[in-house]
């Protein structure tokens, strides 16, 4: 979602001061590289192996992702015996794979503890979700001296590469960035038993785009402060801050960096994205368990970051199905602008791994796995794999759908219950509507009307769901909760006047009006003494439709009922 002007990145980071958020996942400041067309292979070659790293070097690469038998990879980890015969990047998979649930810390998702070499064990960070998976790769690659290498450009065209050598071009250090062995020390081999040493700088360092809250450590804690706390290396900390910064789900989706993966090859730590849109934000989830059903079907576990900030977030049973098998996945047809979804990179995808070949860090993949690849111009396969999910992921019995669904929908109405310009949970709460009407039926031949008259509320019309690309609104990330409480009033209000008057009037649609302002709210608030509670319009994202005056809200004719339609209104 952020996509600051390239311009401002020496002096973003060299001043470390504040510098968007939807509920889903951010696109960092940096640009994927141009499409790779029919080079979309094995080899990517990326920064020379012969550059001058020394200065600018965040970790030692002491092992790589292919080994099995060294004395390193033959030793116990976080979630592997001696002597496992894994690859490090088996390792990686069994490392997200292990995580244990727990509470998330405001108390209404399941999210994960993760654990470290040094015997901690966390409760997850607060990150996007393109964010998550960012974090998940750097931390476990730092921490065993494995090859790292992420790939972007900036608005010259000039690729930049991110890995253990810090950030560079070919020809240096990228301007502005840090040089990590210099200015940051590495208390690796520290003895820890009685002490864990702290980078007093670092526990300040934060995120930038949103609010960056760790409450999981303690009041007041940042993303630097849960970096300190897991890494010996400090150098990683600044490091992975940055790539948190410049980095987000088009870069996930750029084959330099990750490749797309045939259905039936995935594993805990695969990536699944969802892209809607040439450019902007998207959504990332981390695959983190996949469990065999029968001989032919598995149940798959994700997790994931959202924007606002979030711990990652377990999605599990129907709600992991739907992700996998939507349109926004790679998946059949076009969004509103005319793209056809295979297009856009959405899928699921493998991180690359990083070799040294022919005297360059070369993104890869693992000795045995060209099979499960598939080139990122094969459109008729690529689209295909929305469907062979729906046959891959095991049937859930309609009782379990329709509870889950149920939920799903819940768990909608509370996003916007916080954040109610969010127009993914404005989405999310109607692809759910759209499936239960379908559950319902299977299950006791209710109708539409019969299912929205069970289940719909007056909030469910207030916040109509808006085309993303062609409404300002859904840039708007920084809405409050005292926001939508000032909505919901004027709307109630709406409604009390119109019984009064003995008609039915559908209620207004929070969104920018024909002078693209919010004045009906802004207004209400001022009349009801909360002035200060509404919040001027604020562009969170790289938004390419803030120029909008009216936003589009989606028509839902065809398959909502029309709120006057319905005998009585929905509950208040």
């Amino acid at each position: 979602m952020r996509r600051t002007t390239l311009l401002l990145l020496s002096a973003l980071v060299a001043s470390c001061t504040d510098s968007p958020a939807d509920d889903i996942g951010a696109d960092g400041t940096l640009d994927p590289l141009p499409p790779p067309g029919k080079e979309d292979g094995q080899y990517h070659a990326g920064l020379s192996t012969s550059a001058d790293t020394s200065k600018t070097d965040v970790w030692k690469v002491v092992n790589q992702w292919e080994d099995k038998d060294t004395p390193a990879a033959q030793q116990a980890g976080m979630a592997w015996p001696a002597n496992s015969g894994l690859t490090w990047d088996q390792k990686f998979g069994k490392w997200v794979e292990s995580f244990e649930w727990t509470p998330s810390v405001d108390g209404y998702n399941t999210t994960y503890k993760l654990t470290t070499p040094w015997g901690k064990t966390l409760p997850a960070p607060q990150l996007e979700c393109a964010e998550t998976a960012l974090f998940l790769r750097v931390a476990f690659a730092s921490w065993y001296g494995l090859p790292l290498q992420f790939e972007a450009q900036d608005g010259h065209g000039t690729t930049i590469y991110f890995g253990h050598f810090g950030v560079r071009t070919q020809a240096g250090k990228y301007s502005g960035m840090p040089d990590f062995a210099v200015q940051y020390k590495d208390y690796t081999g520290t003895d820890t038993s009685t002490s864990w040493p702290q980078d007093a700088t670092l526990r300040q360092r934060i995120i930038h785009g949103g609010d960056d809250t760790q409450t999981e450590l303690a009041q007041g804690a940042v993303f630097g402060t849960y970096m300190d706390e897991i890494m010996l290396n400090k150098r990683v900390g600044y490091f992975t801050t940055i790539v948190l910064d410049y980095l987000g789900s088009a870069n996930l989706a750029d084959t330099a960096n990750t490749y797309n993966l045939q259905p039936e090859a995935m594993l805990p730590g695969d990536l699944l994205l969802e892209r809607w849109q040439k450019s902007g934000i998207g959504h990332t989830l981390v695959v983190k368990e996949v469990t065999p059903l029968t001989s032919a079907t598995v149940d798959v576990t994700l997790v994931s970051g959202s924007m606002p900030r979030r711990q990652g977030a377990k999605e599990t049973g129907q709600s992991a199905k739907e992700t996998f098998t939507g349109q926004y996945t790679g998946g059949p047809g076009m969004n509103s602008d005319g793209d056809a979804y295979v297009k856009l990179g959405g899928g699921l995808k493998r991180f690359r791994v990083a070799k040294a070949v022919n005297g360059y860090w070369t993104n890869t993949w693992m000795n045995g796995d060209e099979a499960h690849w598939i080139n990122s111009t094969d459109y008729a396969t690529l689209s295909a794999r929305p469907a062979r999910f729906d046959s891959l992921l095991g049937q859930v019995p309609l009782d379990q759908q329709r509870t889950e669904l149920l939920a799903r929908i819940a768990d909608a109405r509370h996003h916007l219950s916080q954040y109610p310009a969010s127009c993914s949970a404005r989405e999310e709460r109607e692809l759910a509507f759209k499936d239960l009407y379908d559950v319902e039926y299977q299950l006791s031949q209710k109708g539409t009307v019969q299912v929205d008259q069970e289940q719909r509320t007056l909030e469910d019309y207030v916040f109509g769901e808006l085309d993303y690309s062609h409404s300002k609104t859904c840039c708007w990330d920084s809405t409050t909760a005292a926001m939508h409480d000032i909505v919901m009033a004027a709307a109630r209000d709406e409604q009390a006047q119109a019984t009064a008057n003995q008609t039915c009037v559908a209620p207004t649609v929070f969104a920018a009006d024909s002078s693209g302002s919010y004045q009906m709210w802004a207004g209400y608030a001022a009349a009801h003494g909360q002035s200060a509670a509404w919040l001027a319009y604020h562009d969170d994202e790289d938004c390419t439709q803030r120029m909008v005056t009216t936003d589009t809200i989606v028509d839902v004719s065809s398959t909502e009922t029309a709120f006057c339609s319905l005998a009585p209104p929905p509950a208040m």
